[in-house]
């Protein structure tokens, strides 16, 4: 292996069709975070492993840097593909949610193992059934706690148990994107109001492993405040808004 080639585990976000045979690939790595790179030929019948790179794949890639701005891809083995997803339209949009999330959140080589394990996990688990689906992908409680944790990763959402201007962890009546917290009555200007019940369920989601999410018992208006604290996070922080929630 040259010096300029790296192996690279991975999930891909997002794969693009780029000339006659070639594909684009949006990459989330575990050691360089997210990058760019380009499959030769993966469109081709007779591809190595076009197969293997599919949205939402999880796997092991070889990588030579050149001297352009994306890596070339030279080999590529699967670890787990979540193919599966694509068979089921409500999955399918919890997973487009999540992966959306990393892609807008994260610029490009900034490594963050912890966020990457995340995505893992949130992927692994997407391919279990799903007794009681939401009414929408966007109110799922593993999209919500997944998003919860990003926010929490990349440092826009802190702790909600007291407020971001006083430090009181009474009477708390709202949360504020730009001070980026729950906040008392007393201080509660510039921010929306938000339930005992939605503060003590971004609490759950954020505390609890991406595992028990859908089993915390969030009822509907906890997931819809658990969303409405997340959206503003993205405008007010990152000055985006995720078009996968919209849907």
């Amino acid at each position: 292996m040259g010096s300029r080639t790296v192996r690279a585990e991975a999930v891909v976000l997002r794969s693009l069709r780029y000339g006659e045979a070639d594909r684009i690939l949006h990459l989330f790595t575990r050691d360089q975070g997210r990058c760019g790179a380009i499959a030769k030929g993966a469109r081709r019948t007779k591809s190595r492993f076009g197969a293997r790179l599919e949205p939402f794949s999880h796997v092991e890639l070889l990588l030579h840097r050149g001297r352009g701005e994306l890596s070339t891809i030279s080999g590529a083995e699967l670890v787990r593909s979540h193919q599966a997803l694509a068979l089921d339209p409500y999955l399918l949009a919890v997973g487009h949610v999540g992966v959306e999330a990393v892609l807008r959140l994260f610029i490009e080589h900034d490594a963050n193992p912890q966020a990457f394990h995340a995505l893992v996990r949130f992927l692994d688990l997407l391919d279990a059934p799903v007794d009681v689906p939401a009414q929408r992908a966007a109110l799922d409680p593993l999209a919500l706690s997944f998003q919860l944790k990003l926010l929490w990763l990349t440092g826009y959402l802190p702790h909600v148990r007291a407020c971001v201007e006083c430090g009181t962890e009474t009477d708390l009546v709202g949360f504020a994107p730009r001070a980026g917290g729950a906040v008392c009555r007393e201080h509660a200007r510039g921010s929306f109001a938000l339930s005992p019940e939605g503060l003590a369920g971004v609490e759950r989601l954020l505390v609890l492993p991406l595992a028990d999410a859908g089993a915390c018992g969030l009822g509907d208006r906890a997931r819809r405040e658990a969303l409405a604290v997340g959206t503003p996070c993205y405008e007010e922080h990152g000055g985006f808004r995720l078009r996968t929630l919209s849907a």
